[in-house]
């Protein structure tokens, strides 16, 4: 079936470019979607879930193209990896040519100049002045693994601190990390030990000033662990899984103050808000932060395999030699894609296209919030932006409602992600290349599925 979504693609167009268009030709997902995904129940596990089985074929900056036609209005944009857009014209060019150079050799033994200057533009672009320095890895979650043994390592302690709500991976670390049990932890245990969580700040729930959320973290930790048996404290500026809570302020900054007097490394998990996604570097400068590490990874390679630690380098250099790295890290493909995201970041002005995007989407989410009571909060920062919905009476958690809404998108052409601890909360991740156009259509189709009875 076709729809009337959009006008068809120009017969001139090469059948590799993607228009910049929402399109619906079939059902969703369609049968070539259907055909495959049956073929991935018989061999792929079923611990990799599907939020929605339309199989990918191509894409270009802000729609991606399923193997049946479809376009969707991508606001997930990969969680967040895809910040200068799906097959950005430079990253695929340097990932082209640096894949014809050198794919692979393993730094630690035979180095190459990318990780190098990978390492330069990270400690050129994240908060501070001091001297840093760099580790690569592969994912968010082993970048998370490095900072809290480097921590250790410099500290000679065994704690680690975390705030509720927070997301940190898969990993048998940051599953200890991570607040919420389903679908992250549950019966995969057990867990690495010391580690402690602690209330964080949410101002829609909890009320609290910075000030005063900070004295009940502190207060916690001091009672609960003693702060001279903490290695760390990791905290994401902006938490992600957990529904996109911004602090209130000047709650990071007084928690960092506090490590800071006690000898406890300040850990900003950015894997989710760094690299341009809220409209600055890192979220930490939103805040008046200057941890002592960042964790970085998703929009750092435009879709390659790339995550990495930056730190005070006292701190980055209480490791042995041999003690940091790994096969694949700062593989020199996914570098070369690095360094062309950082120009791209500089070249095409994407810190002014977040602050773009967040001031074409956050009133156009605020009208949804008058039209529509169950939206109890819009909230965020840059493109990193959220709705959390609640019973208008209650204030109950609403996750129905987030479901109903988020498959209703995905079938006229949406892409949505969803989050929060109770699942209730719509999350907003679009490349930084997004128009204003392609979101103010990816909103009133919101609209029109909140409106249904």
């Amino acid at each position: 079936m076709t729809d009337t979504l959009s006008a068809s693609v120009p017969s001139a167009m090469s059948e590799h470019e993607v228009a910049q268009e929402r399109r619906i030709v079939t059902a969703v997902p369609g049968p070539k979607s259907q055909a495959l995904h049956a073929r991935r129940l018989e061999v792929v596990s079923g611990g990799v879930g599907t939020t929605l089985p339309v199989y990918i074929d191509r894409a270009h900056d802000a729609i991606v193209v399923d193997v049946d036609g479809n376009h969707f209005i991508d606001l997930g944009g990969g969680i967040g990896v895809m910040g200068v857009g799906h097959t950005n014209d430079a990253v695929v060019a340097a990932v082209q040519e640096q894949v014809a150079k050198v794919t692979h050799t393993l730094f630690t033994v035979t180095p190459y100049e990318p990780y190098v200057r990978v390492a330069e533009l990270l400690v050129q672009h994240t908060p501070g002045d001091h001297a840093k320095k760099v580790v690569l890895v592969n994912s968010g979650a082993e970048a998370l693994e490095n900072a809290v043994k480097i921590a250790r390592k410099h500290t000679g302690r065994n704690g680690v601190a975390v705030l509720d709500h927070g997301y940190h991976g898969r990993t048998n670390l940051t599953m200890a990390m991570n607040f919420k049990a389903m679908p992250y932890n549950l019966g995969f245990g057990p867990f690495a030990g010391d580690v402690y969580h602690a209330p964080n700040s949410y101002p829609f729930h909890d009320g609290l000033s910075g000030a005063e959320a900070a004295k009940r973290t502190i207060s916690y930790l001091e009672k609960r662990v003693g702060a001279q048996d903490l290695a760390c404290l990791v905290a994401e500026p902006i938490q992600g899984e957990g529904g996109f809570i911004v602090p209130a302020e000047g709650y990071l900054l007084a928690l960092q103050e506090w490590c800071t007097a006690n000898g406890i490394v300040f850990v900003a998990d950015e894997v989710q808000s760094g690299v341009a996604r809220t409209g600055a570097w890192y979220a930490s400068e939103h805040f008046g932060l200057v941890p002592d590490m960042i964790t970085t990874a998703k929009g750092i390679a435009g879709g390659m395999v790339l995550a990495g630690v930056v730190g005070r380098a006292e701190i980055m250099d209480s490791a042995h030699a041999g003690g940091l790295g790994g096969t694949y890290g700062g593989n020199p493909v996914a570098c070369a894609a690095a360094i062309a995201v950082f120009e791209q970041i500089e070249q095409r002005g994407l810190l002014h296209e977040a602050a773009r995007i967040e001031g074409t989407l956050v009133p156009l989410l605020r009208e949804l919030q008058a039209k529509h009571p169950v939206i109890g909060d819009v909230r965020g920062i840059g493109a990193m932006i959220a709705i959390e919905f609640v019973d208008p009476e209650t204030h109950e958690p609403d996750a129905a409602t987030v479901s109903r809404v988020a498959a209703a998108a995905a079938q006229n052409g949406v892409l949505v992600l969803t989050a929060g601890t109770y699942g209730n909360v719509i999350r907003f991740l679009p490349p930084l290349v997004i128009t204003d156009e392609l979101l103010r259509e990816a909103v009133s189709v919101l609209d029109a599925a909140l409106s249904e009875a």
